[in-house]
């Protein structure tokens, strides 16, 4: 499946009125408005209420009352859900310009099947037991996997289409692997379970720390690549006539992706749907300008990630639904829906 608009709306879209462009920069003060308020709401619900006074006294003005203890632990979770979120987002955006495909998302080039593998085997087979210690399994397989897939696909010569079959092929194999390791081993399959499913209730500073640098580099390269990926996006004929350099660009594109989804996956593990839905949805209202698609996609990810995770607090009191699965819930009806949307566009 190839991008929705051909490429003389494309290019019209790139060359939007000042008007339309005043819009998109209000709407984006706007989500950024939202995320805020979603952030705040991440800090205040959960199994103990806390109002917003508590939760300002908390963040700056620290006596070490109990609510200010449970303030710092959800600011933890918190970060890592904005982080992680803005991750996912970015990265399936870029994936989906790279293979040319409105409905890719990260696991895609199976950089989450690649983390997931890598934590599994040190589990099983290094005794790694520690959320630290996935962290860095899991970013090296992700990284792993996505070099793999870039030599598959063609390296120099890759096209959407082999990047594609490439990571969903190795995805399956790797999927495999990890489902017979834990079948097999009790072990692994306790401490495996919590960490595939996806979630921020692991949230530390520490892997904040950790995870910080890709994160901000991959989003850093991410947000740069918006003017080339525009101009493959046109074609490749078309992109090199424009001065783009399609290896480079595509390399790049790879390195981005497989940094920015190996971070989050690393962090909170396997998470779905947040890199499909929100840069599709995002696409509806921006049109196909990657420098409008970038940033809306950096800041509503979050959005809907730390509102999933505050869906899960609520409905499950005083326990948790992890925000993998609510997700999970919300993506597959709304995938769905999209899938329907664009056959009907078809016809």
């Amino acid at each position: 499946m190839l991008v929705d608009s051909p490429p003389e709306q494309r290019a019209a879209a790139a060359a939007a009125p000042p008007a339309r462009r005043g819009a998109r920069a209000a709407g984006l003060l706007l989500s950024a408005a939202v995320l805020l308020l979603v952030a705040l709401a991440s800090i205040a619900i959960g199994a103990k209420e806390l109002s917003l006074a508590q939760v300002w006294h908390g963040l700056f003005q620290d006596s070490g009352s109990y609510g200010d203890v449970v303030v710092g632990e959800r600011l933890s979770r918190t970060v890592l859900g904005l982080l992680a979120g803005a991750a996912l987002g970015l990265a399936g955006a870029v994936l989906q310009a790279l293979t040319r495909n409105p409905l890719a998302d990260p696991g895609i080039l199976g950089i989450n099947a690649g983390a997931s593998a890598a934590v599994v085997t040190a589990i099983t087979f290094l005794g790694v037991t520690s959320l630290r210690g996935y962290v860095w399994f899991a970013f090296l397989g992700a990284a792993a996997v996505g070099a793999l897939v870039w030599f598959l696909g063609g390296s120099r010569g890759a096209t959407p289409v082999r990047l594609a079959l490439a990571g969903t092929a190795i995805g399956a194999a790797l999927y495999g692997y990890v489902q017979a390791v834990m079948i097999t081993d009790d072990a692994a399959l306790g401490r495996m379970r919590f960490w595939t499913v996806g979630s921020l209730a692991s949230a530390t500073n520490e892997t904040i720390v950790q995870v910080l640098p890709f994160c901000v580099v991959g989003t850093v390269l991410a947000l740069l690549l918006a003017r080339p990926l525009n101009a493959m996006s046109m074609g490749d004929d078309t992109a090199r006539a424009l001065g783009a350099h399609l290896n480079r660009t595509r390399a790049l594109a790879m390195l981005a992706a497989t940094v920015l989804c190996g971070a989050a996956t690393a962090a909170c593990g396997p998470i779905v749907f947040v890199g499909l839905m929100v840069p599709h949805v995002v696409r509806s209202f921006t049109g196909p300008d990657l420098r409008w698609i970038l940033p809306y996609s950096t800041v509503l990810s979050p959005v809907l990630l730390l509102g999933s995770d505050v869906i899960g607090r609520i409905v499950a009191r005083p326990g948790e639904v992890q925000v993998g699965v609510v997700t999970a819930l919300i993506g597959g009806p709304v995938f769905i829906l999209l899938v329907r949307r664009r056959r009907t566009a078809q016809l």
